[in-house]
């Protein structure tokens, strides 16, 4: 297979074009037959209002040496690699493997066990995800919340109410990520998501999409209980017992391997595991805000025109380093999409990003936050991080009666709170208040966020508009715990796999998923299938 790197071809364009260019490229005759796949394609806007597509595509022609006799430049001959799982190991499972949680983690890691004849049990504190969407709705429209099936909790984890975006910084030279890619177009994605630079589902997808695989994971002999949380682990006998309850009952199952793929938010759980005295620490992450833009203002700014039919809703990725020292940056940036409120516990309010596949919200938002360290917390305790996000989730439920809290960016400058919006209305999903959001926070942290914004508008003219919108509290970037591991994977916990974002092994839904995999393999290489 011949790989060529940096076609580039102006926006828009035709497939045939795209062709065309290949066949020059090779010096191919009019006549010689080839077939291609996209391996990559990026937007360059360097030159902008004049923007480009620059692909990487791979190439299999028949006389493949020949052809490349003829080429010089950016073409190379490429191997393609599939992804192997590994062989099975030799010790007996003595009950079959218990998954905790089913976010991208631990439902990558019970598919994997599930194909390879392990039929894992996926215990899930929160409701199927057709059940959890209706749960999602009514929070938002009533704001009375279920606990235990929110934006957090439920099947397909916190990434199911999101964006759903696909880039990772992990390296990959396993084929993993591949492997998630294209587990996800066959349970329905768009098959773009296999080359684009910023891939993305879009949460009306990935709720149709989780529950396909689910079905799957059945299939083969993989079971599923909801409603189920685990409330304790019993560690004093040789199996490992998981003690959950279901239906207002509390029973126990015996695991022959646990994964603890429980997602940021399952502070109870955290809680649970510190009292067996399983190793953990805590661990930095980052708070802030969501910022409402017109989609509009970025797409001028990063197009240098009107969007049109032809390019995607325009995204930002932003960061300032501060004289103070802390970094702040944008995450989980979501265009044209929707300000949620994502709260999990009463008496307390989280805010999240999510966009339709479509992306065609009136507003961009995205999170700007600032990282905190252990530094910043009041405890050595290694669920201080827990404390700290608590604390600040506590202000922002009393500051907006219960509602998303908002303030326009000047007056978050100015600490007074909002009494009138300016030409940007709020895109949320659940009920708003004009409020003080910069009284959230420490005075260290909202100077951070403010003077962040400020920088970040050097990058985007308009960025730090005085009728920006801000809401609050961006609490769940990540977790605030790491669940210690060793390179078995296990905690010095014989039978325990923490496992994904949760853990503190994983930053998003692709990271998290391919961390599920990690989890087992690992099992894999060490059990035989269970076949009781």
């Amino acid at each position: 297979m011949i790989r060529i790197n940096q076609l580039k071809l102006q926006i828009p364009h035709t497939e045939e074009a795209l062709e065309k260019k290949i066949q020059k490229t090779l010096h191919l005759k009019k006549g010689d037959s080839f077939t291609y796949r996209i391996h990559r394609q990026s937007l360059d806007a360097r030159r902008k209002p004049e923007l480009f597509y620059v692909y990487t595509v791979d190439v299999t022609v028949s006389n493949e040496n020949a052809v490349l006799k003829h080429c010089k430049g950016n073409i190379q001959k490429v191997e393609e690699k599939h992804y192997q799982i590994p062989s099975h190991g030799t010790e007996i499972l003595n009950a079959r493997p218990v998954v905790i949680g089913s976010g991208p983690a631990g439902l990558f890691c019970a598919y994997l066990l599930a194909l390879e004849g392990y039929r894992p049990l996926v215990l899930e504190r929160g409701a199927c995800v057709e059940e959890r969407k209706k749960d999602v709705d009514r929070f938002w429209e009533t704001g009375v919340l279920d606990p235990s099936s929110n934006v957090q909790f439920g099947e397909g984890g916190a990434g199911t109410f999101s964006d759903g975006k696909l880039n990772t910084l992990v390296k990959d030279k396993t084929g993993r990520n591949r492997f998630v890619l294209e587990t996800f177009v066959k349970f329905g994605a768009d098959k773009d998501i296999l080359y684009a630079n910023k891939p993305h589902i879009g949460t009306d997808v990935l709720i149709d999409l989780v529950s396909q695989m689910r079905q799957e994971i059945i299939s083969l002999g993989g079971e599923f209980c909801f409603h189920t949380q685990v409330t304790d682990v019993n560690l004093t006998s040789k199996t490992l017992k998981i003690v959950h309850l279901s239906e207002n009952s509390a029973e126990e199952v015996s695991a022959g391997a646990a994964v603890f793929a429980i997602g940021h938010s399952a502070r109870d759980t955290f809680e649970m595991l510190y009292k067996h005295q399983i190793p953990m620490r805590a661990k930095s992450f980052a708070v802030g805000v969501r910022i409402e833009h017109p989609q509009t203002l970025i797409d001028h700014s990063q197009y240098g025109r009107d969007r049109g039919y032809d390019l995607p809703a325009a995204a930002y990725k932003l960061t300032t380093q501060l004289e103070n020292k802390r970094g702040v940056y944008t995450f989980c940036m979501c265009p044209g999409g929707y300000v949620v409120n994502a709260s999990s516990e009463d008496g307390k309010l989280a805010v999240n990003g999510m966009s339709y596949h479509d992306r065609l919200g009136e507003n961009a938002n995205s999170a700007v936050i600032v990282t905190v360290t252990p530094q910043d917390y009041k405890s050595d305790s290694p669920l201080a991080g827990i404390a700290f996000q608590r604390n600040l989730e506590e202000r922002a439920y009393q500051i907006g009666q219960g509602n998303i809290p908002v303030q326009c960016y000047k007056d978050f400058c100015d600490n007074i709170p909002t009494e009138k919006l300016g030409d940007i209305r709020p895109q949320m999903k659940g009920n708003y208040r004009l409020a003080n959001v910069r009284a959230i926070f420490p005075d260290e942290l909202a100077k951070s966020i403010e003077q962040g914004i400020l920088n970040m508008d050097h990058k985007i003219h308009g960025f730090a508009r005085e009728d920006a919108l801000l809401s609050g509290v961006e609490s769940r970037t990540s977790s605030p715990v790491k669940i210690l591991r060793e390179e078995s994977f296990e905690s010095t916990c014989k039978g325990i796999y923490p496992c994904g974002e949760g853990a503190g092994y994983a930053g998003g839904i692709t990271s998290a998923a391919m961390d599920g995999m990690k989890v087992a393999e690992a099992i894999i290489k060490k059990f035989e299938p269970f076949s009781s």
